[in-house]
Order: structure tokens, then sequence, then C-alpha cells
């Protein structure tokens, strides 16, 4: 459902990381929209800087592409990386400064099997960021169902 109001036009894009379960790819697909791919460094844990960010919106934004969106996968599948609450608070400040939707996917959430590794939700990271981060607007999604766009 989130997917289909990011994209309205055939211009708008949503962020997805590579590497990804296909589902995103593939309902950006379905719905006309474009993908724009920013990559996951396996050398630091299949973890995501800001300048890749930066990088992929700039990308897009010189091929005429609406950046609407970034799907985050945490934890991620197939990585199975967890993001700590530094990493997601990056995210969110570029989300915010980028006028981008987060959709967060924590449907792994109860499957981390790293010991020292702990679950962030990105709606808890939101809330406790100071203004303007704590107003970055989010999906999170505990949940997913493979029958509803």
């Amino acid at each position: 459902m989130c997917i289909r109001d990011r994209i309205t036009r055939p211009e708008d894009g949503i962020m997805i990381p590579i590497p990804q379960y296909p589902l995103y790819t593939a309902l950006i697909t379905y719905m006309n929209g474009r993908e724009v791919p920013y990559y996951l460094d396996e050398a630091k844990g299949w973890s995501v800087s800001a300048a890749e960010l930066e990088a992929s919106v700039k990308k897009a934004r010189e091929n005429g592409t609406n950046v609407r969106g970034m799907v985050i996968i945490n934890p991620g599948n197939p990585t199975g990386q967890v993001l700590d609450e530094a990493s997601i608070q990056t995210i969110v400040k570029f989300a915010y400064e980028n006028k981008i939707v987060l959709l967060a996917d924590e449907v792994y959430q109860e499957n981390i099997y790293k010991a020292g590794k702990k679950f962030h939700s990105f709606k808890k990271v939101v809330s406790s960021l100071p203004a303007p981060y704590n107003k970055t607007e989010l999906f999170s999604f505990h949940s997913v169902s493979y029958t509803h766009l």
C-alpha cells in the first residue's frame, strides 16, 4: 500500500538496498516506478554510509527521478545485518534532509542470532531524536502481507 502511494508517476523512485529480498524490486516494477539502488558494504558488516545514500540520490535526481521513498530492511534479508542506533540516526537525518519517506521493513526483528547485536526500531529512534528529525515521515512494518499491494 505505501509503495503504491509513493509511486504516482513513472519518474517516481524508491531507494532499495542492494542486496535485498526481491519483493521491493518487483513491486516498484509493477507500479511503473523507478528503482534507486543504494549499496550495502559487505566489508563493514553490510552497513550503509551517508556518502553512499547521498551519491544514490544525486545520481537518481540527475537522471530525472523524483525519489519519494527509501526501503530499509532491518534486520537485513538476505544479509542478516542489524543496524545500530547511530546508523539508524544517520538514515533518519538523511531522509528528513532529502524529503524522503522511510519504509522500514522490520519483519525480521525477532530473528537476531549474532551475539551482542540488538534490534533498534526506526519508530523508537525517530521519536527520540530532537526536532526537526523527530518529524521524519516513516512507515514501519513488523509483518508483511504478500496478498495486498
